[in-house]
């Protein structure tokens, strides 16, 4: 999946649905001025299933492939339910350590090793989106970032995974917590680390018809 930043192929629609849990998705897009309404799963539906890593699929793979299943389910539901036609946003963020998905921990001890293999060396946060459009087409892009972490010391580690922030989170962290402190060097896209890349949602958006 890739940007694209030719002409709008749509008319202007007054609001995407945005369909994630993440607060921080929501965050920010309220960031860039774009209005959304809520596409959440319902009770009968296993979102956590989408998520699951098939064997010997690669992380670029492994995004791409989770947020298009996402964005279907969540087309799927929008006609289920009857809303009106607009634009549905989805997105999927999963961290990389060499050709290992770090996706999120099961529980404590998960998310202390998981958090043990990245202290010291660098890895990848691979953030796909796609917009899916009224008239069935869908626009698509992935950010890929790079990030180091310090060293991280054992009683610290252990502090912040009895925080509870990893738990849910890809590769055990997010950015906008204390585990910023360990971060040495990104290059790429804070907000694609955070969950969303907002220069490729924006890019996605123009097409769509949304002044951004």
């Amino acid at each position: 999946m890739s940007a694209d930043t030719s002409a709008p192929i749509a008319t202007p629609a007054a609001f995407v649905y945005l369909a994630s849990q993440s607060p921080r998705r929501r965050q920010l897009l309220e960031q860039i001025g774009i209005r959304h309404e809520l596409l959440l799963p319902g009770a009968d539906e296993d979102a956590e299933a989408l998520e699951a890593v098939w064997e010997g699929e690669s992380p670029d793979d492994y995004v791409r492939r989770v947020t298009e299943a996402k964005l279907e389910a969540a087309l799927r539901r929008r006609e289920r339910r009857g809303l009106p036609p607009a634009p549905v946003l989805c997105s999927d963020t999963t961290v990389a350590l060499g050709p290992r998905i770090l996706g999120k921990p099961d529980d404590a001890a998960h998310a202390q090793a998981m958090l043990a293999d990245l202290s010291g060396r660098e890895h990848r946060v691979l953030t796909a989106v796609a917009l899916g459009l009224p008239d069935g087409r869908v626009l698509s892009a992935v950010n890929v970032s790079q990030v180091r972490f310090a060293e991280i010391g054992a009683a610290r580690l252990r502090a912040y995974v009895a925080s509870g922030e990893p738990m849910g989170k890809a590769g055990a962290y997010a950015i906008q917590s204390q585990a910023a402190a360990w971060i040495a060097h990104i290059d790429g896209s804070y907000s694609g680390i955070m969950g969303l890349p907002l220069y490729e949602t924006a890019q996605l958006l123009r097409r769509a018809g949304f002044e951004v």
